[in-house]
């Protein structure tokens, strides 16, 4: 099988390890992968194992990027492209338009985000053949542009394997940040953005340390905000609340194991999850989770008493500090997040659902031309 993934984006985030994961799957099952990047991606370097030659640099500047099309249709052409998969909105009409005009290739997008798409597109993407939701609250937004039929399910999934020095690494973790080792460790990572919620865990932050006075929080993830204007206000705000000596902050780290491995809890404070990676990796990493209750959040944990209500610092607060103080409770619940994570959300499994979705589409063009 020939698969096209295309990805306009430039930072690395949360789509870009799901568009990752998903190439290096598939070759190393065998198929010959290629992908279409921005010249301007600055994550190259996680996309090594793919050729010079299997990979198109491309600048999609607009939804309607029809030189850009005319490029990609050339190289699919070229290349005798069986599956062209586009992963961010503002690739997915050009992506359409080099499908139509290559006209052998099946066409599939994957949605990461609940935002819902524009109206037009239920026109413009008519020759999509298989439109991927990340989750089920994902694939409903996408039933207002797709049929039904089009639609599939494929959660993201992590590779769970835990390394034999993983309690090691998050002491020497804790060393090199200057973090106590005894002092209860509450991790958030994501990019820092008010959707994100960290002035909520902040504000939470300063209810905890009350409880719980040697608590510390480790808040991990890229400002891309003008400035780190962002990142300035969270700092001003935790200096405000006399609690800053409590917070260690950090840009995106290249791998995240050892922040996890150092946590005793992980937090989502987000006000908007379409699912959720780095919860994801707090479960495979046997770290208890408390969200608030996203539709990410819905479909990675199933305990009630690990979800709050959203923007509400408050209930955050208390669910953070009882889960400090429970020692045991904690431990359990990780234990059981770990296992949900094995056997819903492996990368085993995520591989297998686009690779038999690919399969699918094919047989169905194969089944075509026999009509013919």
């Amino acid at each position: 099988m020939r698969i096209l993934q295309i990805t306009s984006a430039k930072n690395f985030g949360g789509g870009e390890r799901h568009f990752r994961d998903l190439a290096f799957g598939l070759k190393e099952r065998g198929h010959d992968v290629f992908v279409a990047i921005r010249p301007t991606n600055q994550w190259r370097d996680r996309l090594d194992f793919v050729a010079d030659e299997n990979t198109l640099l491309v600048s999609i500047r607009n939804s309607f990027g029809m030189f850009s099309a005319k490029r990609m249709a050339s190289f699919i052409q070229k290349n005798d492209i069986d599956i062209v998969h586009a992963h961010v909105a503002r690739d997915y009409l050009a992506a359409s338009v080099a499908a139509r005009v290559a006209k052998r290739a099946k066409l599939v997008i994957t949605r990461h985000v609940l935002f819902p798409l524009k109206p037009f597109h239920k026109i413009a993407l008519k020759n999509v053949d298989a439109a991927v939701a990340v989750s089920p609250a994902v694939a409903t937004e996408l039933e207002k542009i797709f049929p039904r039929s089009k639609i599939h399910t494929i959660s993201n999934g992590l590779d769970v394997t835990l390394p034999e020095n993983f309690t090691e690494i998050g002491r020497e973790f804790r060393m090199f940040h200057k973090i106590p080792l005894n002092s209860p460790l509450v991790l958030a990572v994501g990019e820092l953005k008010p959707l994100k919620g960290q002035i909520d865990l902040v504000l939470a932050a300063g209810e905890v340390i009350k409880r719980i006075p040697d608590a510390h929080f480790c808040i991990t993830g890229v400002d891309n905000s003008s400035g780190n204007r962002f990142r300035r206000e969270l700092r001003r705000l935790s200096r405000t609340l006399g609690i800053a000596r409590h917070f260690t902050w950090l840009d995106w780290v290249e791998d995240t194991r050892p922040a996890f491995a150092a946590a005793d809890l992980f937090v989502s404070p987000s006000h908007s999850e379409s699912f959720g990676l780095a919860m994801l990796e707090a479960m495979a990493s046997q770290k208890t989770v408390i969200a608030t209750r996203t539709e990410g959040a819905k479909t990675l944990i199933d305990d009630p008493k690990l979800l709050v209500p959203v923007n509400e610092p408050v209930a955050l607060a208390m669910a953070i500090s009882e889960m400090l103080a429970n020692t045991d409770a904690r431990e359990q619940a990780g234990i059981r997040l770990r296992h949900r994570a094995e056997k819903e959300f492996s990368l085993e499994r995520f591989i297998d659902g686009h690779q038999s979705l690919y399969d699918e589409l094919l047989n169905t063009r194969s089944e075509g031309v026999g009509r013919d």
